[in-house]
């Protein structure tokens, strides 16, 4: 797979770096359309920041370039000043385009990914107090967990009480716990978990790995669950072929940085099995759909999808040794780079549909579209396969 570096240095990292920064009003613009078209005015979202926060962490860590370092810390800084809930803990989901809160709703979700944020500028710079930021979330979110059943409820207010709305976006179900946001403290999780060796958190790892594989997974077929009622009644019938094969490698990265031997063989081949079932959504041309849902089958290849694609056909092969999985990445890797990879304007497009077309009616950075997914998948790549 040639080329990962280059598509990352060249043409994933420098969109944010010179299209994103909000000069003007602090941290970095909410959005730019699928027309490409820059929206100075709109909304400013935690899971946005949080993602260009780890993004140009990790960068700054792998390459020790500095104007990615000041990129994090921009991030880091907008994060810590509008978005930290200073009396009542936590991050807001959203503020305006001048820093004012305008959703401070605490999303379990957003505080996961603050928290991995913050976990890996501390990992990368050093600076105590990220990592102290890091630690309060990991005991705010703890402190909410579900004490009776296990696991974490999606949503509260602003105080911590409960809230009616508990979804994430206006296409998931009002459901009180969901994969999505499972998936999503485990891999934060991890990542404090190499820099804060604490016994609670390791046995809210611990927690959390069991949590997939007795609740979250299907015995029989290996996908996940998507949406559960408190005491973890499935609610939900769809497949997502994208987060199946996400939570195929982050299950085994949790695993691996938990370092219990016995853990780790026991999903190491779970993760094996819960990649061949996410195959599922292969197409003819290698790359995978979004999702099924019944007789529905939503054939959009969505670039996040097709970026996670690769790690998880990354970790199999690891894992199994089987050749055909690292066939599978770069058969992907191709399809990403003919039809997703903008050389034009930069950044990635949000997905083809179904017929081939560029989708053009979502953002290509936004309140979703991060550079979180694709940039990961390179640094995975280059970090830990020697892939460039």
């Amino acid at each position: 797979m040639d080329g990962l570096k280059k598509e990352l240095l060249d043409n994933i990292l420098p969109f944010w770096i010179h299209k994103m920064v909000d000069n003007k009003n602090g941290g970095f613009y909410g959005q730019i359309d699928g027309k490409d078209i820059l929206h100075p005015e709109a909304n400013k979202g935690a899971v946005l920041n949080a993602r260009i926060l780890w993004t140009f962490s990790v960068a700054y860590r792998i390459f020790g370039d500095k104007e990615y370092l000041e990129t994090a810390t921009r991030a880091y800084d907008y994060i810590n000043s509008y978005l930290v809930d200073k009396e009542f803990g936590g991050v807001y989901w959203e503020t305006d385009y001048k820093g004012n809160p305008v959703n401070t709703k605490k999303q379990v979700y957003a505080q996961g990914f603050a928290l991995y944020g913050f976990s890996e500028y501390y990992r990368a710079t050093g600076k105590r107090e990220a990592l102290d930021l890091a630690i309060d979330l990991f005991h705010l979110i703890e402190k909410y967990k579900d004490k009776r059943y296990g696991g974490y409820f999606e949503a509260f207010t602003r105080e911590w009480q409960p809230i009616d709305d508990m979804r994430l976006s206006e296409k998931d179900a009002n459901e009180k716990k969901s994969m999505n946001t499972h998936l999503h403290i485990l891999e934060p999780y991890t990542n404090l978990l190499r820099v804060w060796k604490d016994e609670e958190l390791k046995q809210a790892q611990k927690d959390l790995i069991r949590i997939f594989s007795d609740n979250i997974l299907d015995g029989k077929t290996y996908h996940q669950n998507l949406f559960f009622a408190e005491d973890w009644t499935v609610k939900s019938s769809a497949i997502s072929y994208g987060h199946d094969i996400e939570a195929s490698w982050l299950l085994f990265e949790a695993a691996e940085v938990l370092d219990d031997k016995e853990i780790v063989e026991e999903i190491r081949q779970l993760s094996i099995n819960v990649a061949d079932a996410a195959s599922e959504g292969l197409e003819a041309d290698g790359s995978m759909i979004y999702e099924k849902d019944g007789g529905h089958t939503d054939r959009e290849r969505h670039w996040w999808v097709q970026a996670e694609a690769i790690v998880g056909y990354m970790y199999a092969y690891k894992n199994s040794g089987d050749i055909n999985y690292k066939k599978r990445a770069a058969r992907i890797w191709q399809y990403i780079q003919n039809n997703l990879a903008d050389r034009q304007h930069g950044e990635w497009h949000w997905s083809r549909m179904a017929d081939g077309a560029i989708n053009r009616k979502d953002d290509k950075a936004g309140f979703w579209k991060c550079p979180y997914h694709n940039s990961r998948m390179c640094m995975e790549m280059i970090e830990h396969f020697d892939l460039r």
